[in-house]
């Protein structure tokens, strides 16, 4: 008994004297806390280190190649691929890796959030025209590009910002979508990009409020940039050129400074069977001068407005999972909100068939918010349309859907004599029955087939067409001046309906 003793007081003792020394030393760091899993918000999110805010990272990578286009991912309708000459691409290829980042951490003022969505692009591009002469044929290069870098070669691409928002007590500041869109946006069955009949994608900086009257039923209120992401065009038609109208360009751009947002607001009731939503903008079309300087004159202000109505069906009766989106729009100078951001303002389609006397037949038209003359006020822009998509799942690992957009474009009699004017002054517009009208509808329908053999990869094959139907008279001619670019020569072309087709093909990883 008296040897455990001393063996327990001589322990002690040792540990003691080891204390006294480690005292010296410098204090050892706290080992950082494990990762710990946060289930308050939802799978992938964790808990950073040290702190009460969890995180959650993903994103995708893909691979694309779209033929028939001059990008990615829309039909030709203007340019190199509207040209359909042997300047215009069969394929164009892509590769993309996107990031996203969304934090969130509880308060006794409610959730705080913040979300951040990048995406890094490598899109291959085209050969523009570059020729002075006519005997001059050479050719340049446009799009993402490679070049050198002290001995080895580089590689260049673009960086896109698609979302960069917070979140708190309701409110959201920041790059987000626009509360005007459906939650599907332009992509209610489909990865088309330019889908017309409604809101679209592209995100906007914004100041918005959402309030929650619970049982799925939310109202926000917003205000919205409206610089390049709401306006499509303000055209001052008394500097229309040759080179612009054989663009589809009604003449000079003339949006003025930013002097008001757009002002959204949105009522929407989300349920298990499905979603409803309504939706309102004002827009203001603030013009720049009638000429070079401030002492030419400008026109006044004008506010448009627009309107949308959207509705989504969930598990239909013809299987499971399977949806039906459809929404509408009517807008009046505020076109961007029915022609959204991904698809064309201004439209150039040529095809080898043309009337008498024709080099080719061509369809010409243009988008706007509003035009007007030196001297005189805004004519406002009146368009409306549709867009819609179904999908079924044939089973876990295979869907198809349809999908499909229409919109019309719609100049009052004033803003037609103004661009009617300066077609035939400027094109020498020679017009048949029913004479000059600048109106015209856009319409795309598609289908697409994806197939996922194992969970977050996906390989798909999309077919697009695309139709333009202008109004011009039935056997009206234009004579256009020669375009460089596109290898176009200088020459008589019939005003005609066309179309075109594109197929895309894309393999992604989700993650």
């Amino acid at each position: 008994m008296k040897v455990m003793k001393s063996l327990i007081l001589g322990s002690a003792a040792m540990f003691a004297g080891a204390g006294a020394q480690a005292a010296d030393l410098p204090v050892k760091a706290k080992a950082v806390e494990y990762v710990k899993i946060c289930s308050l918000y939802g799978a992938g999110f964790y808990y950073i280190p040290g702190s009460d805010t969890c995180i959650k990272m993903g994103g995708y990578l893909r691979a694309s190649v779209a033929l028939g286009a001059q990008g990615l991912w829309a039909a030709p309708t203007g340019g190199l691929g509207g040209a359909h000459d042997r300047l215009s691409n069969y394929y164009t290829a892509q590769s993309r890796f996107d990031l996203n980042v969304d934090t969130r951490t509880a308060t006794e003022y409610g959730l705080v959030r913040t979300y951040a969505e990048l995406a890094f692009t490598w899109t291959a591009g085209g050969y523009n025209g570059a020729g002075s002469t006519a005997i001059n044929g050479a050719t340049s290069y446009s799009g993402n590009a490679t070049g050198a870098s002290g001995s080895g070669a580089i590689a260049g691409g673009s960086m896109a910002v698609y979302y960069a928002f917070m979140q708190f007590a309701g409110f959201t500041f920041g790059r987000a979508q626009s509360q005007f869109s459906s939650p599907w946006t332009n992509y209610p069955a489909n990865s088309y990009d330019g889908l017309p009949g409604g809101g679209g994608w592209e995100a906007v900086n914004q100041v918005a409020y959402t309030a929650d009257f619970g049982q799925g039923i939310t109202a926000s209120f917003s205000a919205e940039d409206q610089v390049v992401r709401n306006t499509t065009n303000i055209w001052n038609v008394s500097g229309a050129t040759a080179a612009g109208l054989a663009t589809g360009s009604y003449g000079a751009g003339d949006i003025g400074g930013s002097r008001a947002p757009d002002l959204v607001a949105m009522l929407r009731v989300d349920q298990a069977w499905g979603l409803f939503q309504a939706s309102v903008a004002a827009h203001d079309n603030h013009a720049g001068y009638y000429g070079v300087d401030e002492t030419t004159g400008h026109p006044d202000d004008k506010w448009g407005w627009a309107g949308q109505l959207a509705l989504s069906i969930k598990n239909v009766p013809t299987g499971p999972g399977d949806t039906i989106n459809v929404q509408g729009v009517y807008t009046n100078g505020a076109s961007g909100y029915n022609f959204q951001p991904y698809g064309p303002y201004t439209f150039a389609l040529y095809r080898g068939a043309g009337g008498a006397g024709a080099y080719q037949s061509v369809g010409l038209a243009g988008v706007s918010d509003s035009v007007f003359v030196a001297g005189a006020g805004q004519q406002l822009t009146t368009t409306y349309g549709f867009n819609g998509g179904y999908t079924h799942n044939w089973n876990a690992n295979w869907n198809t859907s349809i999908f499909g957009g229409w919109a019309a474009v719609r100049y009052n009699n004033t803003a037609k004599g103004y661009v009617c004017g300066a077609f035939v002054t400027t094109l020498a517009l020679s017009s048949g029955v029913g004479g000059c009208n600048p109106d015209f509808n856009y319409s795309v329908v598609g289908t697409a087939t994806r197939w996922t053999p194992v969970k977050n990869l996906t390989f798909s094959a999309e077919l697009a067409y695309v139709m333009l139907d202008q109004k011009y008279a039935s056997g009206s001619t234009v004579t256009l001046p020669i375009q460089a670019g596109v290898a176009k020569p200088g020459a008589a072309y019939e005003l005609k309906d066309q179309n075109s087709l594109a197929l895309l093909l894309r393999a992604q990883r989700n993650w």
